[in-house]
């Protein structure tokens, strides 16, 4: 008999069924006894009232692998509106060792309860409630991938050993390599700008690796970012504008494809246009210094809580909850960005319900220029971790820009969770390395 998945076992009303997976549930009360086997698609009730079926699932487990024939009767109180009757079942794996956590009920979120969660997420991950977020998270990056392949962007693939450190400073894992020393990539940085040469327009969607001592539930050590990177770009504008479709198409159809989903998760209303506003860092800095009583005037970049009111303050204002920030004083920039005549830096954070979530630059793309501000920052042009990429701006890299966006942040933000890495598999922190 062929395998039926548990959301299509309703339309087989009256007929006999195989179905295949975990058990996730049982009440063996005596007279009726009920289970329910789940699988990748969902839940099914099955009704047990033979002896001699209820005693081969009596110390059994949940997590149990089964196989059950029975007969389909519609039940609107069952999952799916559906359940098995009279079911003969064949126990393929038995698990007989109590799980640590439950999962046939949504687990607990509260931050005093994230350890325990992120302990035992192998088997956390088997709660359909828990499936819902990483279920969104891979319908944002379809999404994404889809809109950059319609607007002719070529996936790449760089490495993530380096010879040196993308954008400098100490916040770098090394490792031996050989006998020479390697860093992990804080980003695919220099390698897409190189690709611009041969692409014009590329994008990846990989892991990043970030050695800052930080415990915060915004940063982790290892992210999964998408970078972008096009060619012949008129100015900020033109990145401002392909990172706002991409983020406004990629919610929107995630908000209509997954209600249902992120309506279980509590996720909040979604409130966006297609155009999102813009403030320029003093802006911002002048209107939350206005409304609160810390003068922020004199930072050169956001705080933390300046990026939750200004996104508020859109939201209310201007019913967008996702705001461009322009303008930054070069004090900020990196020795790869490009200066405006006024001195501020071409370069835009896009803040989403409060966090940033993506930093869109253009690149300073005239090799002398670049030769000099790297040396201002203190890097060798010299080195072998530079050579390549230098070279590809000698031989002509036009104006481009791009950016470096929080795959893990966007799912958070979406969904509406605490912190980022609820919304990743298995996290990585300054005190996490497993599982």
């Amino acid at each position: 008999m062929e395998r039926v998945l548990a959301r299509d076992v309703k339309q087989h009303a009256g007929q006999q069924v195989m179905v295949q997976g975990w058990l996730h549930k049982k009440r063996l009360i005596g007279g009726i006894n009920f289970i329910v086997l789940r699988d990748r698609s969902g839940l099914i009730q099955i009704v047990a009232d033979k002896d001699d079926q209820v005693e081969k699932l009596r110390g059994l487990q949940v997590g149990t692998v089964l196989t059950v024939e029975g007969q389909v009767k519609e039940e609107p109180r069952a999952p799916g509106g559906a359940e098995l009757h009279d079911p003969q079942i064949t126990i393929e794996v038995p698990v007989t060792d109590e799980p640590p956590i439950e999962i046939d009920k949504p687990l607990s979120h509260k931050p005093e309860n994230l350890d325990t969660l992120f302990d035992n997420r192998h088997l956390g991950l088997r709660s359909p409630q828990e499936q819902k977020v990483f279920k969104i998270r891979a319908a944002l990056l379809r999404q994404i991938r889809r809109f950059l392949y319609e607007n002719e962007f070529v996936e790449i693939n760089t490495p993530k050993l380096l010879a040196g450190a993308t954008e400098g400073g100490a916040e770098v894992f090394k490792t031996d390599y050989f006998g020479k020393e390697a860093t992990l990539a804080q980003s695919p940085q220099l390698y897409k700008q190189m690709m611009v040469g041969a692409f014009e327009r590329v994008f990846e969607i990989a892991p990043a690796f970030r050695a800052e001592p930080s415990a915060t539930t915004r940063h982790m050590s290892e992210v999964y970012m998408l970078d972008i990177e096009m060619g012949f770009i008129n100015g900020l504008d033109d990145v401002m504008e392909m990172v706002q479709d991409l983020t406004y198409n990629a919610v929107t159809e995630v908000y209509k494809d997954h209600a249902d989903d992120l309506k279980d998760l509590k996720a909040p209303e979604l409130v966006l246009k297609e155009q999102f506003p813009r403030y320029t860092v003093a802006e911002v800095h002048k209107l939350y210094s206005e409304a609160n009583d810390t003068d922020t005037t004199n930072e050169k970049d956001l705080i933390p809580d300046e990026e939750k009111w200004i996104c508020e303050h859109a939201k209310k204002e201007q019913g967008c909850e996702a705001v461009f920030v322009t303008n930054f004083p070069k004090e900020a920039m990196k020795f790869y960005h490009k200066l405006a005549d006024d001195g501020t830096v071409l370069w835009a954070d896009l803040l989403f319900r409060g966090l940033e979530i993506a930093t869109c630059p253009v690149r300073e793309n005239r090799h002398e220029v670049l030769v000099e501000q790297m040396k201002a920052a203190g890097l060798d042009p010299q080195s072998p971790g530079y050579k390549y990429f230098l070279e590809a701006m000698r031989f002509g890299l036009p104006m481009h820009g791009g950016c470096g966006y929080g795959i893990d942040r966007l799912v958070e933000k979406t969904i509406g969770l605490s912190n980022v890495k609820e919304a990743t598999l298995f996290p990585r922190d300054i005190n996490r390395l497993s599982p």
